[in-house]
């Protein structure tokens, strides 16, 4: 079992990274329902919760079959953080997550995300105000360092953990990086392996077959696996992953029919969630995800992504089907 705070996950347990514009309650149902140990919201902004924006209001809707699920927040002001936690809590997370790794240029710019790693002493600082301020577990989702010459994680690691987190995620990338290049591990290990280190490690990056999972777990000895990208038009992955560490067998690859049903039924979620426009846009990108590979593709993807009537949609999953199977 890997312990967070008051969480009591499985042995080697799955997460989905918090992603803007993903991970809403309509892709989180569906990762749930492969298997993912532990799910979270898209990452909300300090200033946005403060005054009351509704879109990240609208973030803080959770429902009892997610859990746990946590609340990740960003910002670049102790004061303004520590607010939005607190109004974060008052949500029911399981737990609140700070964002130090987001490295777009809006947000690391600013001085939050990943460009908190510019200025480790607020960092550490901030951490500890948002942990004395609220009563649930508080965790962190980093990135190696800021550069190349800087990449000072297993130093950052000790500080936030003497300031009370229960759990680190790492992305194996530095924040001049972005998502370029292969994540680096090896940091994510050595983080690990330091003996002061008791709080559960979670790695980032890369994770895109059950192989590579099972690489991770066996080589870094970390405690837990956060997966973003590679579960964007492949939720299923958490389930692969979880069969291939129990019984070291591949699962056959989703069928056409099943990849359509899915959709279909994240859609389905998505307009139950969202509404007409919103839930149609924001699965412009799991429609084109779930499909990638079909030949000639080309016609039918256009559509999908372009259309703004719910009937239209469906017929365009319909047309996938009897286009691409055999009759």
């Amino acid at each position: 079992m890997v312990t967070i705070g008051n969480i009591l996950l499985p042995d080697k347990p799955l997460f989905l990274a918090p992603m803007e514009d993903v991970t809403d309650p309509s892709f989180r149902f569906i990762c749930k329902q492969f298997g993912a140990d532990m799910v979270y919201t898209e990452f909300i902004p300090s200033d946005g919760l403060i005054r009351d924006a509704k879109k990240s209001l609208k973030k803080l809707e959770l429902t009892d079959d997610e859990r746990p699920i946590g609340i990740q927040l960003y910002g670049h002001l102790i004061d303004s953080m520590v607010e939005a936690a607190r109004i974060a809590e008052e949500a029911k997370p399981d737990l609140i997550d700070i964002n130090f790794g987001c490295p777009v240029r809006k947000i690391a710019n600013r001085g939050a995300g990943a460009g908190m790693l510019c200025n480790i002493p607020m960092m550490v600082e901030m951490t500890k105000a948002i942990v004395d301020a609220v009563k649930l577990p508080v965790t962190v989702k980093t990135r190696l360092g800021w550069d190349d010459s800087s990449k000072n994680i297993v130093d950052i690691a000790e500080k936030l953990q003497d300031v009370g987190i229960r759990a680190l995620t790492i992305h194996g990338r530095t924040r001049a990086q972005l998502y370029k290049g292969n994540a680096d591990w090896t940091l994510i290990g050595e983080v690990k392996q330091n003996p002061r280190m008791k709080i559960p490690i979670i790695g980032n990056g890369d994770i895109v077959t059950p192989q590579l999972a099972r690489e991770a777990f066996d080589r870094y000895g970390i405690d837990g696996i956060m997966i973003g990208r590679a579960t964007v038009g492949r939720p299923w992955i958490f389930g692969e992953i979880r069969h291939y560490l129990n019984t070291g067998e591949l699962l056959p690859p989703l069928t056409l029919q099943e990849k359509v049903d899915l959709a279909r039924l994240q859609f389905h979620k998505s307009l139950e969630v969202k509404g007409i426009p919103r839930g149609i846009f924001e699965m412009r990108r799991h429609f084109s995800n779930y499909f990638k590979g079909l030949p000639d593709f080309r016609e039918i993807r256009m559509k999908l992504v372009t259309s703004l009537d719910p009937d239209e949609i469906e017929k365009l999953l319909d047309l996938i089907l009897t286009t691409y199977l055999p009759s």
